[in-house]
């Protein structure tokens, strides 16, 4: 099942949570159908969707739900072991314990970071506060100064309070910086190269959301999603929430206060003189004034007012 084909059962998955036999027959159908990828769940956000149902009332779903959720991470967490183990040994091995680069030939072109990620093995404890510097890590990568900068500071941000292995960070780092150079290359637009990294970094420090940077270490976030996606995508659930809350009250307010009419036929329209009268009350003058009547004719449309 291609990436289009799913989208479709996405939506109208969405638009059918209250049918349940209707989600059933799709999360059937996506639980045999898909062979998960990490670019298929992350271009059709299929996993989001289908996990929205975990807790479903429906026991038959919630347990279908789980099973696919857990199946799928397994298909995902293989193919990344599989792609590891593929790589040539030479290759796996241009990266000492401390994550400084032992391959005096590496150029300084983006492909540098493309080499496969290494786990997270075994918790690395540090007795001084976790930096490059007390981590022992070369942070000059690419022998320019922006981009060595820019790695520096992510290494600081994403290694501080971790129990990730300094290599398994530097590559990270590396992986997020590369993404960024392809995005904007800071030798032809330095402005939006600099903006993308403060955006980034502004998050992964942010004591409002601790969770990014467990989710970047651990890879849940990928690197490419990580410095292409919408900002928003990288707030905290409770502020997600909060801001489709404002979304939805600006939206309210800027369609404006409807003035309810009522239909009688007390008054007389002067014009055509039917007695199809619709009308509304105003408080228009100070508060001890009587209200102002407007009436419009249904029949001739006419106007007036009194008090």
């Amino acid at each position: 099942m291609d990436s289009k084909e799913v989208l479709t059962l996405v939506k109208t998955l969405e638009k059918s949570k209250s049918d349940e036999q209707t989600v059933l027959e799709i999360l059937s159908r996506l639980d045999k159908e898909v062979v998960p990828t990490e670019k298929l769940l992350r271009e059709t956000k299929v996993g989001v969707e289908v996990n929205k149902f975990k807790k479903s009332t429906n026991v038959e779903i919630a347990k279908l739900v789980k099973k696919m959720i857990s199946s799928w991470k397994d298909a995902i967490n293989r193919n990344k072991k599989l792609k590891q183990q593929q790589q040539p040994a030479k290759e796996m091995d241009t990266t000492n314990a401390n994550g400084v680069s032992t391959d005096k030939e590496r150029t300084t072109s983006p492909s540098d970071a493309t080499v496969s990620s290494p786990k997270k093995q075994t918790k690395f404890t540090s007795t001084k506060p976790r930096n490059s510097k007390n981590d022992g890590v070369n942070t000059v990568v690419y022998n320019d100064k922006l981009r060595d900068s820019v790695v520096k500071a992510l290494y600081d941000a994403l290694a501080k309070e971790s129990e990730h292995p300094p290599a398994s960070i530097l590559h990270t780092v590396k992986s997020i910086e590369n993404e960024m150079y392809k995005l904007n290359n800071p030798s032809i637009n330095e402005r939006q190269y600099k903006e993308k990294y403060r955006i980034i970094y502004s998050n992964i420090i942010s004591k409002n959301n601790p969770d990014l940077k467990n989710k970047i270490t651990n890879n849940d976030i990928t690197p490419d999603y990580l410095v292409n996606c919408d900002p928003k995508e990288l707030a905290p659930e409770h502020l997600k929430k909060k801001l489709e809350e404002i979304k939805k009250q600006n939206l309210f307010n800027a369609q404006g206060a409807t003035i309810e009419r009522s239909v009688t036929d007390r008054f007389t329209c002067g014009k055509c003189k039917e007695k199809k009268v619709s009308y509304y009350q105003l408080q228009t003058r100070s508060a001890d004034e009587p209200l102002t009547t407007f009436c419009t004719c249904e029949a001739c449309g006419n106007r007036w007012k009194f008090s």
